[in-house]
């Protein structure tokens, strides 16, 4: 199916990771749990080969693997989100272009609503960088399916997107939205969210701040798609409608577990938040140690393990233990 923004209104979409063992091959079994676990949660859908996702990386076969596996576990119910862009080691505009467009067609020939768009981090020093993103995303739409902006914090392989072109794609009649995952300038976050409000009403607009979560949602966000839902997830749900339900003392206490449970999964060295939000679920029960690897993630301190662990006993996650 497609989707629509009022279809999109209102939902969590964990932005959810693939469990891989430590020879870096998925692990299947602890995919397959992983997806049917997530089923069963208060989500609207996932998004799939996303950042969390490590979508630009994934082998082909792999990452077939990976929406496959959470198609047939949503099944026609539930939203399918897939990221769409161009692989890593593409540098020039027609490796870019042809990249993105043959993962958009291979995403919906698998059953994608719609596609998240990846920025084409290629383009950032190109003299005629505006024109080359414009054109990136009319192609994508030729895949048939709505699109989802995606305003990503440099550092994680983003584009700092002017306010000009943002204007322009939001102009666009297939784009539902923009999830902005800016990690930690609430300014820039704040910025879009007027912009989207005085130019472009009827657009989404996402949030994908996990660092700041609950006042995202206090700028106007109307949905969130996250990578800190992909473990906790009915947490972060119930923030999420508490605040749309007008109920102020709920939310502000689900907030103060959710900043600490952001505070214990995205710190330095970031690119460790896909392997935390991994333990999360290794601590939840959903997967099995060995499956909790990230290939292209940094080295982390074993004892992050046992701090997650505290937090999310405290949270409510996990029972606390006699010595709490």
């Amino acid at each position: 199916m497609s989707i629509s923004t009022e279809q999109l209104a209102g939902r969590l979409i964990p932005a959810v990771p693939v469990p891989f063992g430590s020879d870096g091959l998925v692990h299947a079994p602890a995919l397959e749990r992983y997806a049917a676990w997530m089923a069963s949660q208060p989500i609207g859908g996932v998004a799939v080969w996303a950042h969390t996702g490590r979508g630009l990386h994934l082998r082909a076969a792999d990452a077939d693997r990976v929406l496959g596996t959470w198609r047939r576990a949503l099944g026609g119910a539930g939203i399918l989100i897939a990221a769409a862009g161009a692989r890593t080691e593409c540098r020039t505009p027609a490796e870019v272009f042809h990249s993105a467009m043959a993962m958009a067609r291979r995403a919906v020939d698998l059953g994608a609503d719609a596609l998240l768009v990846h920025p084409p981090a290629a383009f950032r020093a190109q003299a005629d960088r505006d024109h080359l993103i414009l054109d990136y995303h009319a192609r994508l739409a030729e895949a048939g399916r709505p699109l989802v902006l995606f305003y990503l914090y440099e550092a994680a392989g983003g584009i700092a997107y002017p306010s000009e072109l943002l204007s322009a794609l939001l102009e666009r009649p297939e784009v539902l939205g923009v999830k902005v995952a800016t990690l930690d300038s609430v300014m820039t976050f704040q910025d879009i969210a007027r912009r989207i409000t005085a130019a472009a009403p009827g657009k989404l607009l996402i949030t994908g701040e996990d660092r700041f979560l609950g006042y995202s949602l206090m700028c106007g966000a109307r949905a969130a798609l996250i990578g800190m839902a992909a473990a906790c997830t009915g947490l972060q749900a119930q923030l999420l409608h508490s605040y749309w339900q007008g109920d102020g003392q709920r939310f502000l206490a689900l907030n103060a577990a959710v900043d600490d449970l952001a505070q214990h999964t995205f710190l330095a060295p970031m690119e460790g938040y896909i392997r935390r939000m991994l333990w999360c679920l290794v601590h939840q029960g959903v997967i099995p140690d060995d499956a909790a690897h990230d290939p292209w993630g940094p080295p982390l301190d074993p004892a992050e393990f046992d701090r997650l662990g505290a937090c999310l006993a405290r949270v409510g996650i996990l029972p606390r233990s006699s010595n709490d």
